[in-house]
């Protein structure tokens, strides 16, 4: 029974020090203490996939879960993105966008951050969880959307994506990525004027931010998946009770469906992007989740390839 109090007593001091640094970093993007990142590693480009030539079919940005703490992608995140990127080669995919730091700084280039990763991985992934927690207060929520909504917009402005082309622009997240999604529905309708598609895999969010503004959002689950299952719990806003909450009214507005993954888990062997899992019909997890990301994005928008010409004396 010793152990608890012992837990507590090491845990709360440092719990409670994650809660004010991200609290700190959204306020010193707000008051312009700090300035957001905007340039990527060299070498890194700001997009793969489509020549960017002409316009891709679509631009997909992916919102990783709390993994996420540099510019390039996770070990499971990237599995996705390289299956998506082989799969759909009609899309722009940008998969470097920091969900969880409103200064688009990653954890791993500071200093202290590096020390500690060597020592005590696990704050890493608590410094994430914070960030989501922020994401979803309210006092904080439309401070931390017009921060990660800016930093998105500013990659795909890099990107070579052109305010106003009616390219759509897919935001995929997974997990805690769901809540910035989510939240940066506003920021880039009114940055971008774009249409916005979200698919969320496993989404990890409050269900309070507005999708007014979104075409549609495909929500990827699974009856496995208990991480999802807790945000329905722990956020009034998930409710059905709280007619009034921006998850709600979407739902209402037929804005919302559900694609069943079942028996995917939110992460482990079984996850969704697991490379490993088998099931009845032979694809991995991963090739299903990809499978019907690509069939979800293809189905909202139309391709813009030309039609092949004609050979002479045959046809196309």
């Amino acid at each position: 029974m010793t152990e608890f109090p012992l837990l507590a007593l090491v845990l709360g001091p440092v719990l409670l020090a994650e809660a004010l640094l991200a609290r700190y970093e959204v306020m010193a993007y707000t008051t312009g203490w700090r300035t957001p990142l905007t340039e990527l590693p060299q070498g890194m480009p700001y997009a793969r996939g489509a020549d960017p030539d002409r316009p891709p079919d679509a631009y997909l940005v992916y919102l990783d879960g709390i993994g996420k703490r540099r510019f390039r992608d996770t070990r499971d995140g990237g599995q996705l993105v390289r299956a998506l990127i082989a799969g759909a080669p009609e899309l722009r995919v940008l998969g470097q966008v920091q969900p969880y730091s409103p200064l688009a700084h990653p954890l791993v280039n500071r200093p202290v951050w590096a020390w500690l990763r060597r020592r005590v991985g696990i704050l890493l992934f608590l410094h994430n969880v914070m960030q989501i927690f922020v994401a979803a207060d309210r006092r904080y929520r439309p401070l931390y959307n017009r921060a990660v909504g800016s930093q998105i917009a500013g990659q795909l402005r890099l990107a070579g994506y052109r305010p106003g082309s009616d390219i759509p622009v897919v935001l995929l997240s997974y997990s805690g990525g769901a809540q910035v999604a989510t939240g940066a529905v506003e920021e880039l309708h009114t940055r971008l004027r774009a249409p916005l598609l979200l698919i969320t895999i496993g989404g990890f969010h409050n269900g309070a931010n507005d999708l007014t503004h979104a075409r549609h959002l495909h929500r990827l689950t699974s009856a496995g998946d208990w991480i999802e299952r807790v945000s329905i719990w722990i956020f009034p806003q998930r409710w059905r009770a709280l007619r009034r909450s921006g998850w709600n009214r979407a739902g209402r507005a037929g804005k919302i469906t559900v694609h069943r993954l079942d028996p995917a888990t939110h992460m482990g062997r079984r996850s969704y992007i697991s490379p490993e899992a088998r099931l009845p019909d032979g694809r991995s997890h991963l090739d299903r989740t990809t499978d019907t990301v690509i069939a979800l994005i293809r189905a909202a928008a139309p391709s813009r390839r030309l039609p092949a010409t004609p050979r002479p004396g045959g046809s196309a």
